[in-house]
């Protein structure tokens, strides 16, 4: 306090001179149209701008709130997809209410349960990724997991009560079944663990047209995936010397160094399926 006083005795003539002419604008300005009317503009333009500041601040702090609901809006619109829904076969009327139908009569068949990733690697021989959600919030074992933009991420390998584990595409024992978007013709898709982001696959026979930049996408052979999900772009066509199949080096379509949110996706046919070729395998082998 004795400071401020100090402080306020010294400069004390240039404290009022400062004051005094602050009074004078004041009375300028309040008595004059003129200089209201551009001292209005001004005022408005460096509220404006601050304003715009404080905005920007305050969006800054609210992302996280904001890419949530985001997540929460996709999931909700993933759902409502024509494609995520099966006509029913109608030779044979089927009544059931355990599976849930659109307006048309077609059955649900994928769902779409959004998650945030709380950690991932890529530098790794095998990769895993970890998301905030887990059995409790339904989420499965040997669900596939794609990006915002449906690009194939990985597979949940294991799952406890509020968190799940992901293989990712980029772990050595990673494999999922791909089709060329040109020639039809599927293949394997696996990682040799050298490069993120650059997978490779496999089975292509020589005799198939393969170009650059061709697309590679789920083929719908296996009830992880549903038909048409981007894997990733053909990048390099290798001829493989030892067998008359191609080595083609994909372009991964997802990037996974910048993962923050990904969706789970439930087959709701998954079990029975598995069922029936369980059947199958146990009556072979009696």
């Amino acid at each position: 306090m004795r400071n401020i006083f100090l402080f306020i005795r010294r400069y004390f003539h240039f404290l009022a001179l400062l004051l005094l002419q602050a009074f004078c604008i004041y009375l300028i300005v309040h008595y004059n149209t003129y200089h209201n009317a551009v001292a209005s503009v001004y005022m408005n333009e460096i509220t404006g701008k601050i304003n715009t500041q404080a905005n920007k601040i305050d969006y800054y702090f609210q992302l996280k709130k904001t890419n949530e609901q985001l997540a929460k809006d996709n999931e909700r619109l993933r759902n409502q997809l024509k494609a995520d829904f099966e006509r029913p076969d109608t030779a044979t009327k089927m009544v059931t209410d355990s599976i849930a139908y659109d307006t048309l009569g077609n059955r649900r068949k994928w769902r779409y349960l959004s998650a945030k990733v709380v950690s991932n690697s890529v530098s790794a021989q095998n990769n895993f990724i970890v998301l905030g959600r887990g059995w409790a919030q339904q989420i499965k074992k040997d669900e596939g997991v794609v990006d915002p933009n449906n690009g194939v991420v990985g597979i949940v390998t294991d799952v406890s009560e509020n968190f799940s584990v992901v293989m990712s595409l980029l772990h050595k024992d990673s494999k999922i079944s791909g089709k060329l978007k040109k020639s039809g013709d599927v293949g394997q898709v696996i990682w040799d663990g050298k490069e993120p982001n650059r997978l490779l696959m496999s089975d292509i026979r020589k005799s198939a047209k393969v170009i650059k930049g061709d697309t590679v996408y789920t083929s719908g052979f296996t009830p992880t995936f549903p038909y048409g999900l981007m894997i990733g772009t053909v990048d390099e066509i290798i001829s493989d010397k030892s067998t008359n199949n191609y080595i083609i080096k994909l372009k991964s379509a997802t990037n996974f160094f910048s993962l923050q949110y990904v969706y789970a996706i439930e087959n709701s046919q998954k079990e029975e399926i598995n069922r029936l070729l369980e059947n199958a395998k146990n009556k072979i082998n009696n």
